[in-house]
């Protein structure tokens, strides 16, 4: 540990850190890397640790697996907030045997034969674009892409999108840290909304089987076993919520930043074929999931502190992308071809490694290299607006100027 004069603790809420979160993360990662949060859960800020923690299979996701008593955060969630049967909270072995009825959806060839229709559908989200000459890319791009292809992979029937955007970021707010009575309420209201709605899909898609993902999750089956009615309801509430959630957190900031960094942005726009490190540097760069979480199973010693069994400890996979004892003297650069890229920890590591990364990467790398190819002069309008969200921080708007 560093020695400082003061001590630091970890505030995501001090002004500015949600436009720039970097500084603050190298200081308490400089400072005190293991460290105790004034809401009692602790946190870890070093590539090293944090890689260790999520590849600890002794490690728990599962709330009923905590000390609650220990933070007032945890004493405020109601545990119908967040998908109790989803795999984002479940540990082996009902992770896998839930994530084994998932996974074939999500091979990598699965996902590849999915480029033709996303490609279709980016060209049309940028010819109308391009017929305006301005756009809020989040808007127009980088929310309605996922939403829309995981829709289409699940058959869904037209759904409101506004309001299910609405819900969805009520409900990812609970994965922040730091949380209101205000937030807790309207996740409780957006959930019992969501699974309403989702629920009434399901009825319906089981009567009318299709050729789709929804269908073959329904239909899953392996040595006879499937999934429960709620348990079905919680995946696809996943998909639908974290799963799209952070990929328009990727595509949209992934945009912004390399609109600020045009030597990058040129070297997307030079390149024959998309550089395979560049969408993996981006993730590096923007971590569009800040915080990862893991419940101490049995007392832990992390570089001499002591963590007690029941502790939640907070993995910020943010801090761990800029490490520079990982990434060296460069960790700061964004540099899209950087050879090692692939080593970021934004879709976590070990067994609950997201499902939905070959989705992701492939959505980002059409959405986001159709754009630049597209557009030569590209300027912002005004000041971005943040999502103001701790955990999957991202763009809510970007208003462009593309004539």
């Amino acid at each position: 540990m560093t020695a400082t004069s003061e001590p630091v603790f970890f505030n995501p809420l001090e002004a500015g850190y949600i436009e720039n979160p970097w500084p603050h993360l190298a200081e308490i990662r400089n400072a005190d890397p293991v460290h105790h949060l004034l809401t009692g859960q602790w946190g870890l800020f070093r590539y090293d640790d944090i890689f260790a923690l999520l590849r600890d299979r002794d490690l728990s996701v599962d709330d009923r697996n905590a000390d609650l008593s220990v933070i007032d955060r945890a004493e405020l969630i109601d545990r119908e907030v967040r998908p109790n049967q989803s795999i984002l909270n479940l540990d082996p072995p009902d992770h896998t045997r839930l994530r084994g009825l998932l996974s074939k959806a999500f091979t990598p060839r699965t996902i590849q034969e999915l480029r033709p229709r996303v490609q279709q559908m980016v060209d049309t989200m940028l010819d109308q674009m391009e017929a305006d000459g301005h756009a809020d890319v989040v808007d127009r791009l980088a929310f309605p892409l996922p939403f829309d292809v995981i829709s289409e992979m699940l058959g869904l029937p037209e759904a409101d999108k506004v309001q299910i955007r609405d819900w969805s970021s009520a409900l990812v707010k609970t994965l922040d840290p730091v949380l209101t009575e205000e937030d807790i309420a309207e996740a409780v209201v957006a959930a019992e909304r969501m699974e309403a709605l989702i629920t009434e899909i399901i009825e319906w898609k089981t009567e009318n089987p299709a050729d789709d993902l929804l269908t073959a999750m329904i239909n899953a089956e392996i040595d006879g076993d499937r999934m429960s009615k709620e348990e079905l309801r919680d995946q696809v509430e996943l998909l639908f919520v974290a799963g799209h959630e952070t990929t328009v957190n990727l595509i949209g900031t992934g945009i912004y930043e390399l609109l600020r960094h045009p030597d990058q942005l040129e070297l997307l726009r030079q390149a024959d074929m998309f550089p395979p490190t560049a969408i993996d540097e981006l993730l590096r760069w923007v971590s569009p999931v800040q915080i990862s979480r893991r419940i101490a199973t049995a007392d832990l010693t992390i570089d001499g502190r002591h963590i007690p069994s029941g502790a939640f400890v907070l993995t910020s996979l943010a801090s761990a992308n800029r490490d520079p004892e990982f990434w060296g003297a460069t960790a700061d650069a964004l540099d899209l071809t950087r050879t090692n890229a692939g080593q970021h920890v934004s879709f976590g590591s070990g067994v609950h490694y997201c499902l939905g990364a070959s989705l992701a990467k492939l959505e980002a790398e059409v959405a986001i290299g159709s754009f630049v190819k597209r557009f030569g002069a590209v300027s912002v309008v005004g000041e971005p607006e943040w999502n103001g969200r701790i955990n999957l921080r991202g763009l809510e708007s970007l208003i462009v100027d593309l004539t």
